[in-house]
């Protein structure tokens, strides 16, 4: 067993049911963008699940769940592999579907390299803004399975705290009955800032993204606190990542994290025990 899905079957969780069914997409989605980190331009098509099937990456011929037991460690984004196939930079798009309640559905992503066994999510303006836009324009629906039957939603619930440092950054989570996340970020070339709020759908959809060397990618800062609001973005899609195929529900737990980078939280789960 590994050490996330160890984690999965502790004591520290408990799954309970949400009250609500699992959904999908209405109709496909598909967009189109240039990568972050390798500048290529990517499609994403983003089509209807059946009812249990959670959400997975298609990569040429490879099929990778989003979930924590294919999380790797990698610089500045979140990356999926399996089988010599990756995935990257996936947390903006899991935030949204997240966000939105999509549980199920079947994500294709197509390079301008058609050869290239790493696949990259677009990063458009740094938010999770045009994913979210783009599933409230199709809609959603109750996902069934082959039978036609509906499957209920289940939600990891935390149990006792837990807490995972790494240098300089801590993230404690406690038992509560909502989610609430509190970051607070002191780099030193930005101000020291803190923002709190709790996690609804739609409300992913500011963050900002940042070169050292070249300024911003993006327009300017659209608020105050968005160097945190893009880490929290970051953090809901990873927390994604912790669920069961088919029973997606967000990890409630309140959240702190100074100097948090999205590779420790990313694989914090997979590191925990």
């Amino acid at each position: 067993m590994t050490l996330a899905g160890a984690f999965k079957s502790s004591t520290l969780i408990s799954w309970k049911s949400t009250g609500k069914l699992q959904q999908t997409l209405a109709k496909c989605i598909e967009r189109t963008g240039v990568t972050l980190h390798s500048g290529k331009t990517a499609t994403v098509r983003i089509s209807p699940e059946l009812a249990g099937e959670g959400r997975y990456f298609v990569c040429g011929s490879k099929l990778i769940p989003a979930s924590i037991d294919f999380a790797q460690e990698g610089p500045l984004c979140t990356t999926l592999y399996k089988d010599g196939h990756s995935v990257r930079t996936v947390e903006h798009l899991l935030s949204a579907l997240e966000a939105t309640c999509v549980d199920n559905c079947r994500i294709e992503i197509n390079n301008s390299d058609s050869e290239d066994q790493s696949v990259e999510v677009p990063i458009f303006d740094g938010s999770a803004r045009k994913w979210v836009e783009a599933i409230e324009q199709v809609g959603l629906k109750v996902a069934t399975d082959r039978g036609g039957n509906s499957y209920e939603k289940m939600a990891p619930f935390l149990n006792e705290p837990v807490h995972v440092w790494k240098n300089d950054s801590f993230v404690a989570a406690f038992p509560s009955p909502e989610v609430h996340v509190t970051c607070g970020i002191n780099f030193s070339h930005v101000e020291r800032m803190r923002n709190a709020g709790l996690i609804k759908g739609g409300s992913v959809e500011n963050a900002i993204v940042c070169s050292a060397s070249r300024g911003w990618l993006n327009p300017p800062l659209r608020f105050q606190d968005e160097p945190c609001r893009h880490k929290i973005l970051d953090l809901v899609g990873d927390l994604s990542l912790f669920a069961r195929c088919g029973s997606q529900g967000l990890l409630v737990a309140h959240m702190v994290a100074y100097k948090a980078c999205t590779p420790f939280l990313s694989s914090m789960f997979a590191t925990l025990i």
